[in-house]
C-alpha cells in the first residue's frame, strides 16, 4: 500500500488547539472517492481535504491545484 503524506492542523482560530482540526492528504491523486471517505471515517475528525492536480479546465482559467473535502459519512459540495 502506498503512503501518502498528512497532516493535521488547526483552523479557525489564532490560539493552538481552539479551533477544528482538519486532515489534509498532500497528495490525493489516485485516491478512489470510497478511499477518501474510509480515511475520512478513519480519522474521526470534522473534515479531511485532499489536495489534487486541477482538471484541464481548472488548469486552463490558471488553478494551480483542486481540494475534495469529505466529512464523516459524505462529500462536501
Amino acid at each position: 500500500m502506498r503512503q501518502r503524506p498528512f497532516r493535521q492542523v488547526d483552523v479557525f482560530t489564532a490560539q493552538p488547539y481552539l479551533g477544528n482540526p482538519l486532515a489534509v492528504v498532500l497528495d490525493g491523486e489516485g485516491l478512489t472517492t470510497e478511499a477518501m471517505q474510509q480515511f475520512t471515517d478513519w480519522t474521526h475528525l470534522s473534515e479531511a481535504t485532499f489536495l489534487l492536480p486541477p482538471t484541464p479546465e481548472g488548469r486552463a482559467a490558471g488553478a494551480d491545484y483542486r481540494v475534495r473535502i469529505f466529512s464523516p459519512g459524505r462529500e462536501l459540495p
